[in-house]
């Protein structure tokens, strides 16, 4: 234990006001990378103290001089020293994260929701899509997060989600259910299209895919390799599923279908390889970039290269 952890557990805290202003010094001394819903030692620290005192981070708290019991400060301090000492994620630590709005179980069966393509959903990605799609698929879904967020504000859509990972896909199968969903999303398990039904068009595809390249891959911080890695690593240039996908998803969409997916750092060699698709690149009002959006028409003559 080191000299940050004695004093985590030494000093005396009665409040949660307390036990997040002590949480927060003892991450700040720590060498810590955010990114997994959170960009400081602040909000980390008030995340779990909040949720190892039974209070939801995602409702207002107008006092946080609220007494701590002896049982919420060994969990608090048994995940602030899981965070700093082996950098798990705090969403793992406390099983929930929330995007769109929407909260969701979350565990290391799939990656932590945190996608820009969020703030698209909440806008129905107007002014792009002219109306709700009568049917919408989350290529490499994961935990499930975007498409129960497209089945939420497209209430009379049809929507499927496919996945590589079965463990990813068990985790989305608790979600849907957390969301009574089962009637209107359907879980696929497959590589991309493949398990899709025949002859089914959407008129609007999403996918936050496996895009991280192997140099990359090579300089995650710790925090990240507490995800699974089929969740991240794609190929020397991080585009062996994005690639995949282009040249195939034309088959998958309607005349008036549009396809929005994340990239993220790969987006260079998106633009390289791909020089002649035409690719709008969207700005984020709340951070974010490396996401695209391309129409059925521009896919019509793509071809493997």
């Amino acid at each position: 234990m080191n000299e940050n952890s004695l004093r985590l557990f030494q000093l005396q805290i009665t409040t949660v006001a307390e036990l997040i202003d002590m949480g927060c010094e003892y991450l700040t001394a720590s060498e810590l990378v955010y990114g997994h819903g959170t960009d400081n030692a602040l909000d980390e620290s008030a995340w779990l103290a909040l949720e190892a005192c039974d209070i939801s981070p995602a409702e207002p708290l107008d006092d946080y001089n609220i007494p701590v019991t002896s049982e919420q400060l060994q969990r608090a301090r048994e995940w602030f020293r899981a965070r700093a000492e082996r950098h798990v994620p705090v969403a793992y630590l406390t099983g929930r994260s929330w995007f769109a709005g929407l909260e969701f179980i979350t565990d290391s069966r799939a990656l932590i929701p945190r996608s820009p393509i969020a703030e698209l959903i909440a806008a129905r990605f107007a002014p792009w899509l002219a109306a709700p799609p009568a049917a919408a698929l989350d290529l490499c879904c994961g935990g499930g997060c975007i498409a129960i967020a497209m089945a939420t504000v497209f209430p009379d859509s049809v929507v499927h989600a496919s996945d590589l990972s079965e463990d990813a896909l068990q985790l989305a199968a608790l979600n849907r259910q957390k969301y009574a969903l089962q009637g209107r999303l359907q879980l696929f398990h497959g590589d991309l299209f493949a398990p899709l039904p025949e002859g089914q068009c959407y008129d609007l595809i999403v996918s936050n895919p496996p895009y991280v390249d192997e140099q990359d891959m090579r300089s995650l911080a710790d925090e990240f390799h507490h995800e699974p890695a089929m969740g991240l690593a794609a190929g020397y240039d991080g585009l062996d599923i994005v690639a995949r996908m282009l040249w195939t998803a034309r088959q998958y969409l309607s005349p008036d279908g549009i396809m929005v997916v994340e990239v993220g750092n790969s987006q260079q060699a998106v633009e390289q390889r791909f020089a002649g698709l035409d690719l709008l690149w969207l700005d984020f009002e709340f951070g974010g970039a490396g996401v695209f959006l391309v129409s059925a028409q521009a896919l019509h003559d793509l071809k493997p290269d």
